[in-house]
């Protein structure tokens, strides 16, 4: 008998192969932007199709307007946009002139690309978030990173206010 056979099972581990150490470090720095991916994807949608801004009839909900001074700005107050509708001029030639001409189909089409896009960035960040809290064997660090990757950027929105 040899004396590595011999000696303890802690004295001949192994080095961790760097693949393994790669995804340990992919697990727990994608936990920790999560919450930030989710938002960007999700607010990025919302400034896409202009949901955050007034205009024509539309005020957009107070919420989405500080989402998208948020996204924008780095404030989660109200945006410039939030103003109350000016009072329409006479009906003419000027205000033909100035009416808002329809999106083109390649821009529509542009915009529901990136919508599924950013629809696709959501759910393989949440199909993420779910491997990893439930079949990783450190799902007390991932759910401790995922929380601090949430509460972080909470806490200093809400300082920018």
């Amino acid at each position: 008998m040899t004396t590595a056979t011999l000696a303890p099972k802690a004295a001949m581990r192994r080095p961790v192969p760097l693949a393994r150490q790669i995804r340990d470090w992919h697990a727990y720095l994608g936990a920790l932007i999560a919450p930030t991916v989710l938002f960007f994807a999700t607010t990025g949608v919302v400034q896409l199709w202009s949901l955050h801004e007034a205009h024509g009839g539309y005020t957009p909900p107070a919420l989405l307007e500080k989402l998208g001074a948020l996204h924008k700005d780095q404030k989660f107050a109200m945006g410039h946009h939030h103003e109350a509708p000016a009072a329409k001029p006479a009906a003419g030639a000027h205000e033909a002139a100035h009416a808002p001409e329809a999106p083109r189909p390649a821009i529509l089409l542009l915009k529901a690309f990136f919508t599924a896009v950013a629809t696709g960035l959501i759910v393989s960040t949440v199909a993420g978030i779910w491997m990893g809290l439930s079949q990783s064997p450190r799902r007390r660090t991932l759910a401790v990173l995922l929380l601090i990757g949430a509460a972080t950027p909470a806490i200093l929105a809400a300082l920018s206010a």
